[in-house]
């Protein structure tokens, strides 16, 4: 039994991610569960954002209001993010005619999707700090606010779809999650101190609430991959340009973050991605297709949380060992 709760703890995030697709396809091909699909569609959109807020108000408890600044490397992500969107739209309107078209579209969703609501749960895991991924979550969905619905619109022409709405739109998605839980928690710490000890010593729990987000939101990734109406080359044309894009934020990230010492927050900065926005991004101001290329993204930069854990698990073993000698 402790063998079993073992692999089970520290294999967390692939049986999150295989429990996902498994429980989407096993309950879609159950006949008699047909008539439960609405009530299911709307329990997940009621569970991802109450795991999400739960998840960063833990989170936000440890961390003190001094703690949250900007660094140097924040502006040299939020250039990376903002001058590679900039760029790839450019490119869109030069050449409006291109093949590639929605392929690129899916690459700007990739790279201006901001940090991962979540983000801090896995930093926090591999020893990085916390405060400063929550701060550049902070600025970079502030960027995305404004830079998404000035771009956007000159890529992909919406009508009726002005900045104004846009920027209400995006606001209205992200912000109550990301600021109500950091009120809360600053509530919770400087009005009622007991209670903020006493969730201190929980703080570990957000790790696994974000493994059953995670379920959900790749059982939402799979939905959204299976429903696409295009091929199975542009599909996988698309997963190519997410791995693309994840592999090098990860990296472009970690070297910058190396620069000012912080390494772990600076890659977990540019390289885990808010999938469920990026894939919402694509559906309200692209296309269906486009919002596929977010999906695959999510799976990608899963399996590198799951390879980073597992590489942070092997060093703490090794040192426990070395310290037990």
């Amino acid at each position: 039994m402790k063998s079993m709760i073992h692999f089970l703890k520290n294999w967390t995030l692939p049986i999150a991610m295989l429990s996902g697709v498994a429980g989407y396809f096993i309950y879609v091909n159950i006949p008699f569960l047909a008539p439960t699909r609405p009530f299911v569609n709307r329990a997940v959109d009621f569970l991802q954002p109450v795991l999400i807020f739960l998840m960063l108000f833990l989170s936000f408890c440890k961390i003190s209001l001094h703690d949250l600044r900007p660094c140097r490397w924040h502006l040299w992500l939020l250039l990376v993010q903002a001058g590679s969107f900039t760029l790839l739209g450019g490119i869109l309107l030069l050449f409006r005619d291109m093949s590639a078209h929605t392929l690129m579209e899916g690459a700007m969703i990739c790279l201006i999707c901001p940090t991962a609501t979540a983000g801090a749960v896995i930093t926090q895991r591999l020893g990085g700090n916390a405060a400063h991924l929550a701060t550049y979550t902070i600025l970079i969905n502030l960027v995305t606010a404004f830079l998404v619905p000035l771009i956007v619109p000159l890529v992909h022409p919406h009508p009726g779809l002005a900045f104004a709405n846009a920027f209400a739109l995006i606001l209205g998605k992200v912000f109550p999650l990301l600021l109500c839980p950091f009120i809360a928690a600053i509530l919770i710490r400087y009005l009622l101190p007991h209670i903020h000890q006493i969730l201190l010593k929980y703080g570990g729990i957000s790790f696994y609430l974000w493994a059953v987000a995670l379920a959900l939101a790749i059982a939402v990734t799979t939905k959204s991959i299976v429903h696409s109406e295009v091929s199975v080359w542009y599909q996988s044309a698309l997963a190519l340009i997410a791995l693309a894009c994840c592999g090098l934020q990860f990296y472009i990230g970690k070297r910058i973050g190396k620069r000012y010492d912080d390494t772990i927050s600076a890659g977990q900065s540019l390289g885990q991605k808010n999938t469920v926005f990026a894939i919402w991004m694509g559906y309200t101001f692209f296309t269906p297709v486009t919002a596929v290329a977010g999906g695959f993204y999510s799976v990608w930069h899963n399996i590198v949380n799951s390879w980073q854990l597992y590489r942070q698990r092997k060093r703490e073993e090794a040192e426990e060992a070395m310290n037990r000698e």
